[in-house]
């Protein structure tokens, strides 16, 4: 009788909080939607007070409703989507070559001796000139074509993902590669259980670095080229002054990055760092 009356109070002790873990966990969610909606939510009052006090006309600054319009529009005309999947496409692209010659170029710089010391200035010099200074020389070599934008895209995107990975092989103790050794690993077992997940936090991270400069590159290769994509929609609506569609494609491109940047590249980092950056201690 005693077990069973124990057994009673704890299920009534435990009942209120399973109960309120989902309510605890909708707060929390809801707190964190809010703190980062509130920064955007102040912009557009103060953008729209703006218009408001200055009575500014459609040719100066269109208002949010504006521009919300806008939007609608050119999504049921079908044009929104083909240039948004265009730049996807384009920075889709650009990322998977990059890693493909990003990472193998920077484990070699990182397990060679001078590799890292040698190269490191050479990667930096090289990471301070932007893909977008890179675009007159493109455009004389390739023309004005799709070419151009995927070139200045895998060359802004690749070179922090090399000098990353290096950095990240050149980090990893010694110990590992000793203990490793001792066990009677070989080496290419060395590079795919040691180096590779020791780098690998490393390597995420010059993927984020690279896929955030690739963006910038691509939207400046966008309104260059003049082909299509987000950058296109901008430049051309330039020429006949649609304020509304300009402002339209500024708030797609960042709210596309930011799409790409936290529901993508920050959860694979964090799950990475938490895997694998223990072999950096």
């Amino acid at each position: 009788m005693s077990s069973l009356a124990s057994r009673s109070r704890l299920r009534r002790r435990s009942s209120p909080q399973a109960t309120t873990r989902p309510t605890s966990v909708f707060g929390s969610v809801a707190r964190t939607v809010l703190v980062t909606l509130a920064p955007f939510i102040a912009l557009v009052a103060v953008w729209w007070g703006v218009v408001l006090a200055f009575d500014l006309s459609e040719d100066i600054l269109a208002s949010p409703t504006d521009v919300l319009s806008k939007m609608v529009e050119l999504v049921q005309l079908g044009m929104l989507p083909v240039f948004v999947s265009d730049s996807l496409g384009r920075i889709a692209l650009g990322a998977g070559l990059a890693i493909l010659i990003g990472v193998p170029i920077g484990l070699v710089l990182g397990l060679s001796r001078y590799g890292a010391p040698m190269f490191e200035p050479f990667l930096r010099f090289f990471q301070a000139i932007s893909g977008i200074a890179w675009l007159p020389l493109a455009i004389v070599w390739f023309g004005f074509t799709d070419t151009t934008i995927q070139v200045v895209i895998l060359y802004t995107a690749t070179v922090p993902i090399v000098f990353n990975t290096m950095m990240g092989v050149r980090l990893i103790p010694r110990i590992y590669k000793e203990s490793f050794q001792t066990m009677g690993g070989g080496k290419l077992r060395l590079i795919t259980d040691v180096y590779i997940p020791g780098a690998l936090a490393s390597i995420v991270v010059g993927l984020r670095l690279g896929i955030g400069y690739g963006w910038r590159a691509l939207i400046a290769g966008e309104m260059l080229i003049g082909a299509s994509g987000i950058g296109f929609m901008i430049f051309d609506a330039r020429r006949f002054h649609l304020i509304d569609v300009i402002l339209a494609g500024m708030i797609i491109i960042g709210a596309l990055y930011l799409i790409i940047d936290r529901m993508i590249l920050a959860p694979i980092e964090r799950v990475t760092v938490h895997r694998w950056g223990i072999l950096r201690s």
